[in-house]
């Protein structure tokens, strides 16, 4: 027995010696796409480390974000105080926000951000209010309190579009999903060209523009390149070209076709009432002379100067309701009645700029609905302001107008290669 288990013992004494000379004596063919902890070989390449995620100029990698909007009737120490916030520190940083962000302008529905450390009770490090698309406000509370506005990174994409008429020029962007903005400037443009209230259906426009985006979203038209609209068998260019004095916008043979004053009192709208010599009053009840014409908006869009002038009147009347009058370089006065209020610092004496809000859309005085009515005076009589008849601004100087037509041609061949076709789909459509 004793002989027998010697025997084995000896045999798998054996074996362990052969298999470990076997593994000494011939190594396995290692796989090299295998690696070894312990193995460093000299040409080991370097793996860069991930670049940590950003948001707002902070490495959230480790914290905690939560994205909300803010609610109705909500303030900044309401939305601090659910995150445990004291009141000196609210306080602080409505201090620190003075002369940078007035905090009782936080809008309901504009999205806002809470940044919180991962620790038990969510330590807040700082809130991060956006009250527009291009703009955000940063409250920080951790280590100092401070704020700061900051402004987001913008890209530009160049992009065409065309359509068709088949209701008004609003309703046929509207419909092709481009921007009130993209409106409101293409109006502006041809304004004096083309009244945009008397449209026929099948009249088209295309235009090529530059888009502004934030984070691949569209936020504003930085610019319209150049712009065709076929009104009544008519054709009308416009094309942005600087001649040294800043950019403007031109015919395809050099003449302006900005003119001294705005057409419009309020970007492009409605008008629900023109210039009449007899007009059944809806307030008074009565048939009377009508001497401005009504653009009708929503109350609070802003009113603007039509052009650079000092301010006359600006005040309260029970007939006109919140107005204000311009005079204007030259013979020309512009009214502006119904305001719901008149601007901050509008008052007789004022110098204002074209474009300048001067007061807001409203129904004040003797007025239903809410709407501007804008009254003209020319060499002191009143006249139709849709009728009236500017000088356009310089027009191509002779040292520029090679440059200029070089330009022209490359913008013209643009919009002529601007493809209907979609365009004429969408109007077929809204013609059945």
């Amino acid at each position: 027995m004793k002989k027998k288990q010697i025997a084995i013992g000896t045999a798998i004494l054996i074996i362990t010696v052969l298999i470990y000379a076997a593994r000494y004596l011939f190594p396995l063919e290692v796989d090299p796409a295998v690696s070894f902890k312990n193995e460093t070989p000299a040409d080991t390449l370097s793996v860069p480390l991930a670049e940590p995620e950003m948001l707002y100029g902070f490495e959230i990698d480790s914290l905690i974000v939560i994205e909300d909007k803010v609610r109705r009737n909500q303030t900044l120490s309401t939305i601090l105080a659910k995150y445990n916030v004291d009141h000196e520190t609210i306080y602080g940083l409505s201090e620190a926000s003075k002369g940078i962000f007035d905090v009782r302008k936080m809008l309901p529905n504009r999205k806002i951000t809470f940044i919180l450390n991962p620790d038990s009770i969510q330590t807040l490090r700082a809130v991060v209010y956006e009250p527009s698309d291009l703009e955000y406000v940063i409250f920080n509370l951790i280590d100092s309190l401070h704020v700061e506005k900051k402004s987001k990174e913008t890209k530009r994409f160049q992009r065409v579009a065309a359509g068709i008429i088949h209701s008004s020029l609003a309703v046929t962007m509207d419909d092709l999903n481009l921007s009130p903005q993209l409106t409101n400037d293409f109006a502006d443009i041809f304004a004096w060209q083309i009244d945009f209230f008397h449209l026929y259906p099948g009249d088209k426009f295309n235009v090529f523009f530059e888009e502004e985006t934030v984070d691949g979203h569209p936020v504003g038209i930085a610019t319209i390149k150049g712009a065709y609209f076929k009104h009544a068998g008519n054709d009308f260019y416009a094309i942005y070209y600087d001649q040294g004095n800043g950019f403007d916008f031109f015919d395809e043979e050099g003449n302006s076709l900005r003119k001294e004053l705005l057409r419009y009192p309020v970007k492009f709208s409605r008008i629900s009432s023109r210039y009449s010599g007899s007009r059944y009053h809806p307030v008074q009840k009565r048939w009377k002379a009508h001497r401005g014409t009504d653009f009708v908006a929503p109350q609070g869009t802003p009113i603007r100067s039509v052009g650079d002038g000092i301010i006359q009147v600006a005040q309260y009347h029970q007939f006109n309701g919140n107005y204000v009058k311009v005079k204007h370089n030259g013979n020309y006065i512009t009214g502006y009645l119904h305001m719901v209020k008149i601007a901050s610092g509008i008052r007789p004496g004022t110098q204002v700029k074209q474009g300048q809000v001067i007061g807001y859309v409203g129904k004040t005085g003797l007025a239903n609905g809410n709407h501007v009515c804008f009254r003209f005076w020319k060499n002191g009589v009143q006249i139709d302001a849709m009728k009236v008849q500017l000088p356009p601004s310089e027009p191509i100087k002779k040292e520029n107008l090679i440059d200029f037509n070089a330009y022209r041609d490359i913008i013209l061949s643009t919009l002529d290669a601007i493809s209907f076709v979609d365009a004429e789909l969408l109007f077929a459509r809204k013609e059945q």
